[in-house]
């Protein structure tokens, strides 16, 4: 009766806090020229940032005890996502969540700063206890306090938001970090991983939470083959890159 149990509440929970599922192939999505267009809008002007401060470190000062400045542009994309490891459906106790891999492979593959959103009060480590806790603050709309912040989140164009499906929606603290900033003129980039409910409605309810960003369509992947990621799953998330432009 328990595994019954354990079975209803994974395909209502889709992969969030867990990675169930037989690890299906990922192929990319297709991206609408609009989407493409955005980012690299964006990148273009990142690119216009690096050459001002090129030329302001070719600049030319006799001052000897002139300051060496400690702030710099930086990159202008960031990858902000929420993952929980500890036990997962189907893939047991795992060190690190399934969303959490891909996030950190996009960081990587596009030179982004991450930043990992995370509550204050930490998710059960047991599977059943962070169901019915996820369960509770659906219900509740609950706005779960955040650890940490994210430093000069004015100086990001481009924001990846990944996460899973929690009971068919985002988990509640996502809805937290998007209430703590302002991403007007931002371009947010969703990912997800699931259980079989694909995006759930997240990128428009994304889309209608942030009205004043420009949110793209986003990139599913199932959580057990994040958790696995293949060569070929990494190839995906590549194209999927590609063709936004990065």
């Amino acid at each position: 009766m328990k595994k019954i149990v354990k079975l209803f509440c994974a395909v209502l929970l889709s992969a969030a806090l867990t990675a169930c599922g037989s690890g299906e192939p990922t192929s990319a999505p297709s991206v609408a020229d609009s989407d493409k267009a955005a980012v690299q809008e964006k990148l273009n002007k990142q690119g216009g940032k690096t050459d001002e401060t090129k030329a302001d470190e070719n600049t030319v000062t006799t001052q000897a005890d002139a300051e060496t400045p400690t702030d710099s542009d930086g990159t202008n994309i960031l990858v902000a996502y929420f993952s929980r490891a500890d036990e997962n459906y189907n893939v047991g106790t795992i060190d690190k969540g399934n969303t959490q891999i891909v996030a950190e492979y996009i960081a990587d593959e596009v030179g982004a700063d991450s930043f990992h959103i995370e509550t204050v009060t930490p998710y059960p480590a047991d599977y059943d206890e962070c169901c019915d806790v996820a369960k509770q603050e659906l219900a509740d709309k609950a706005r779960p306090e955040l650890n940490g912040t994210v430093d000069n989140m004015e100086q990001y164009d481009i924001v990846f938001l990944c996460y899973p499906i929690w009971w068919g929606d985002m988990p509640m603290a996502v809805y937290t970090f998007m209430d703590s900033y302002d991403f007007s003129d931002k371009v947010v980039i969703p990912f997800n991983t699931h259980e079989g409910s694909g995006e759930s409605g997240t990128c428009s309810a994304i889309g209608s939470y942030l009205p004043d960003a420009q949110v793209l369509d986003g990139m599913a992947i199932q959580g057990k083959t994040a958790q696995e990621f293949s060569s070929d799953t990494q190839q995906s998330v590549r194209d999927w890159l590609d063709g936004l432009g990065f």
